[in-house]
């Protein structure tokens, strides 16, 4: 079999999974997780089998005509390089790990069979995007994960806050969605092609007219997509759908296809310096503005999704800076340790049967209850922490010393500009991410909360997939930079001393000061007493805790806990902590600029259609209605009213004559 037919074969075999599932989910319910697991498993196979195959070498290219437009023509065509095997790996891999997972954490759900089959068409959409090899066809797969997302976050649908997450993350996306679907119409003319290598090949001919114009229309939909300032806000709400789906979406699509769209066309961008700064500045405001509302939130799923956002900025950084080995390598590292982070709170939540008990200042006595997430966990902090030598040390160091390159002048296309505004947003991150990862970690496993109720042991299927994702956020980073620069450009990513001690000394700082922030606040409340379970004011307790149990994943805070007094989030942040937490109160920004401007005007709308055009319509009926009302009381049937009548005429008609012919 040849590799285009294994390319072929890897997206479209979770394709074909989720539409057997939604058939025979009803009919077969016997069959859905082995059509949810073994076609996504099967990609996964076929993508390491490309990976090999491709081996890092020439591109593998195939194409066939879609559409013919009469200009540009839309094709089917294929594009694997070494950037676009490894990352089907990755979603691959990740996409299994999560279905696996969830054949256990949503064992009980009645609503499995559609969850499996959305998670397949999400995988199949992703992978359509990364092996694409045009524009319009990698346009598909882009919204048919805004779509999967959509039905995924608000899986919980009867709850309000999945239902709002979900509508939030649908229209805050397309928002980015439309003026990035303009810049790929205005690229592709430009181009004469919807195909990528010829965009490229145009791209290297000084064929673009308005590059600037045009990729900045491209980053809205990425700043959409992956989540970057100032269109991350739905990430953090898009919580409240179930775990796995977190994990699918913060470590191998959605969010990452906009960092793998800007590194594929990364030419475009290079073409235009002003388009490289803006996207510097977008990453460094990202970075650490996420960094910071991480280390202010309370629930473990928001810390994780504001870190999500951090390490994206992080890549968006290196892409800024032109190094997109760099950025796919800490992709593909961060893949790797934020699904373990993922799906290891899974089982936290899982083990406590509530979602509201997930919030970190409520937990106690975990570790020994959840022994598997509390060491895999622990590796994957490391890693996201970037402590050599774990995954995340190394492809972080990548990042910086790209960004240290660039702001010294050894870069060719990125301005010193963005350089040294990654650079400097990186290493403070770095200290920020440490400082999180850690208060993360002493809160969820050494913590002072009251104790959560003990549901038993998590499924074995949920443990398994902890270990199988340790693997590589404990290894990959050490082999993959020495490997992955034959899969890419050929860019060097060996971590530099500078860039190390920096690093990792700012890293070390940031854990170690949290540590004695948690250590002094644990001294002064070692004698508050801790509270009990108390049901919350906005529903009953009891029966919103049982559909919990029963789902595994409940609306968020049904039930509040007596919280940790030995949190040193407000010690390290001071008056910053109620904004962080708060996520700098962009949504209430958002809220008066955009929401209630056009909630206004609907109401005006609404008052016009109800109150004006309704008032003519209904005036235009009743002006008739009445006129025959009045003939009809004419029409008495009487003969002799008609004869009264006519002979009245008659004399009226008579006297008006008469004067008018004496006036003459």
């Amino acid at each position: 079999m040849t590799t285009t037919t294994l390319a072929v074969l890897v997206p479209l075999l979770p394709f074909l999974g989720a539409a057997a599932g939604l058939l025979l989910g009803r009919t077969a319910p016997g069959f859905v997780r082995p059509l949810a697991v073994l076609p996504t498993l099967a990609a996964l196979v076929l993508a390491v089998l490309v990976a090999v195959r491709q081996g890092g070498g020439r591109a593998v290219d195939a194409a066939t005509e879609l559409a013919p437009t009469g200009s540009v023509p839309v094709e089917l065509a294929l594009h694997v390089d070494g950037f676009a095997a490894l990352v089907a790996v990755l979603v691959g891999l990740v996409a299994t790990c999560v279905q696996i997972y969830s054949t256990g954490y949503l064992r009980d759900d009645p609503r499995y069979p559609s969850y499996a089959a959305l998670v397949s068409l999400f995988t199949s959409a992703m992978l359509l995007v990364v092996y694409s090899g045009d524009l319009m066809v990698l346009l598909v797969g882009w919204e048919i994960m805004g779509i999967c997302s959509y039905f995924l976050v608000g899986h919980y649908w009867q709850t309000p806050e999945a239902r709002a997450a979900s509508l939030k993350a649908f229209l805050v996306t397309k928002l980015g969605d439309v003026p990035f679907l303009i810049g790929l119409l205005a690229l592709a003319t430009e181009a004469g092609s919807f195909r990528i290598t010829r965009v490229l090949g145009a791209v290297a001919s000084g064929g673009l007219d308005h590059p600037t114009l045009i990729a900045l229309l491209l980053l809205a939909g990425v700043a959409g997509k992956s989540a970057q300032f100032p269109l991350h806000t739905w990430l953090p709400d898009a919580m409240a759908g179930p775990t796995p789906v977190s994990a699918l979406i913060h470590a191998a699509t959605m969010v990452a296809a906009g960092v793998y769209f800007v590194a594929r066309l990364l030419p475009v961008f290079e073409a235009s310096r002003a388009a490289l700064v803006v996207l510097a500045v977008m990453a460094a405001v990202t970075m650490a503005g996420s960094a910071l509302a991480a280390l202010a939130q309370d629930d473990i799923k928001r810390v994780l999704a504001y870190s999500t956002i951090g390490q994206l900025g992080y890549m968006s950084g290196a892409l800024a800076v032109g190094d997109r080995g760099a950025a796919v390598f800490h992709l593909l590292s961060h893949g790797a340790f934020k699904a373990l982070l993922f799906l290891a709170a899974g089982v936290i939540i899982h083990a406590a049967g509530t979602n509201s008990l997930a919030a970190m200042s409520r937990m106690r006595n975990l570790r020994d209850r959840v022994p598997d997430a509390y060491w895999t966990m622990t590796v994957a902090l490391l890693a996201l922490a970037a402590i050599p030598p774990f995954s995340g040390f190394f492809s972080k160091e990548s990042v910086l010393v790209a960004a240290e390159h660039a702001a010294t002048g050894h870069t060719e296309h990125a301005p010193g500009a963005a350089g040294w505004t990654v650079l400097v947003a990186g290493l403070l991150t770095a200290l920020l991410t440490a400082a999180y990862a850690m208060r993360l970690w002493l809160l969820a496993f050494r913590g002072r909360g009251a104790d959560a109720p003990d549901h038993g042991r998590q499924p074995v299927a949920m443990n398994t997939v902890l270990w199988v994702l340790a693997v590589p956020s404990l290894a990959l980073g050490g082999l993959a930079y020495r490997l992955l620069p034959d899969w890419f450009d050929g860019r060097d990513l060996t971590p530099t001393l500078t860039t190390s001690v920096l690093g990792t000394g700012v890293a070390l700082a940031g854990g170690i000061v949290t540590y004695a922030a948690w250590r002094h606040t644990t001294a002064l409340t070692a004698r508050v007493p801790l509270g009990a379970v108390a049901a919350h004011p906005e529903g009953d307790a009891a029966r919103v805790e049982a559909e919990a149990i029963a789902s595994h994943e409940p609306a968020y805070g049904t039930v509040a806990a007596a919280p940790d007094p030995s949190d040193p989030a407000r010690l390290l942040l001071g008056p910053l902590h109620r904004p962080a937490a708060a996520g700098f109160h962009l949504d209430t920004v958002y809220t008066a600029l955009f929401v209630r401007p056009v909630r206004a005007g609907a109401s005006l709308v609404r008052f016009l259609d109800r109150e004006v055009v309704e008032t003519y319509v209904r005036g235009a009926g009743a002006l008739p209605r009445w006129l025959g009302a009045a003939v009809r009381r004419a029409q008495t049937g009487n003969v002799q009213t008609y004869v009264s009548a006519l002979l009245a005429g008659t004399v009226v008609l008579a006297v008006a004559a008469v004067l008018v012919a004496t006036g003459a």
